[in-house]
């Protein structure tokens, strides 16, 4: 393989009602382009239950976007925002200077009957001067979203700009977020399609690279768009991601990203002292982890 590529494993967490594969960041490569984290959500059994209870917590210095498959989530935040987020809508929060936010199965869907819950929660990290901007939250739904066919291919545009498309959602640096999915054995050239680091999350399927075979659960980097050729099996779908590096270095420190280390101190300390804004008539609160040093 060549030495600008890296093959990366999803790494599964048990929330307990949940399981959750991390594929962003990874040892050896810490972003893409902007992205700087990605959870694969499922897909998993839901109801009778069993349902996605994720109480209030923070965000700096990032935009979190969830794009789904499959299930719902309601979506509320210390701005005042309600949002329940179905199968192919986009939801888009901006935490900047500070967010709080909770993301629950919604009241509709909590009854006995079973549903599936599959889809992706992934970072954005904020260029340097949109970190302390006010936080917002955009929402798009799926019939605004840019779709089309090429071939045997039908494509997506989530956000930012590819295959001389733009989507609603620009976000603030330089990005593109492609689902594209295969019917029939198909190979994709992405030379002067897109621009920046590019990556490939397999949803479900394989891909080929050169001699490597790239399954459901993985995710293929590449440093560089102008050697990226690959092969989509049949019945595949991949979601295909990146952009322009951010020009700082980003740290992470639980639930906040930042190009300095004394800020994510600061939002560490403002959590824990619960100085971060709230959601309305919420009064649940996730605790800092614990790490072993």
């Amino acid at each position: 393989m060549a030495t600008n590529k890296l093959i990366v494993d999803e790494r599964q967490t048990d929330l307990g009602n949940f399981m959750v594969g991390r594929l962003l960041p990874f040892r050896k490569k810490r972003q893409v382009g902007p992205f700087t984290f990605i959870d694969h959500m499922g897909p998993a059994k839901m109801g009778n239950g069993k349902y996605i209870d994720v109480d209030q917590h923070p965000h700096i210095g990032l935009s979190t976007l969830t794009y789904l498959f499959e299930g719902e989530i309601e979506h509320r935040d210390s701005i005042g925002n309600t949002q329940i987020i179905s199968p192919g809508d986009v939801g888009f929060m901006t935490s900047g200077s500070g967010v709080t936010h909770t993301e629950r199965t919604p009241a509709a869907k909590r009854n006995k009957q079973e549903f599936l819950m599959h889809g992706y929660q992934i970072w954005v990290a904020l260029p340097k001067d949109k970190e302390e901007m006010p936080p917002q939250f955009d929402f798009y739904p799926s019939r605004d979203i840019p779709n089309w066919t090429s071939g045997s291919l039908k494509l997506k545009l989530i956000a930012g700009n590819a295959f001389g498309k733009s989507a609603p959602l620009q976000g603030y640096s330089p990005l593109f977020m492609v689902d594209i999915s295969a019917s029939q054995p198909t190979t994709l050239n992405l030379r002067g399609q897109l621009e920046g680091e590019v990556a490939f999350v397999i949803v479900k399927g394989s891909i080929t690279d050169q001699e490597h075979r790239i399954t459901a659960g993985q995710m293929l980097i590449s440093k560089t768009d102008d050697q990226c050729e690959i092969c989509l099996a049949a019945d595949t779908q991949i979601l295909l991601f990146g952009g322009l590096p951010l020009a700082e270095e980003r740290f992470l420190s639980w639930n906040f990203v930042s190009h300095s280390k004394e800020r994510l101190q600061q939002a560490t300390e403002d959590w824990k002292n619960k100085k971060f804004p709230q959601v309305p008539f919420d009064n649940t609160y996730i605790p800092l982890p614990s790490y072993k040093k």
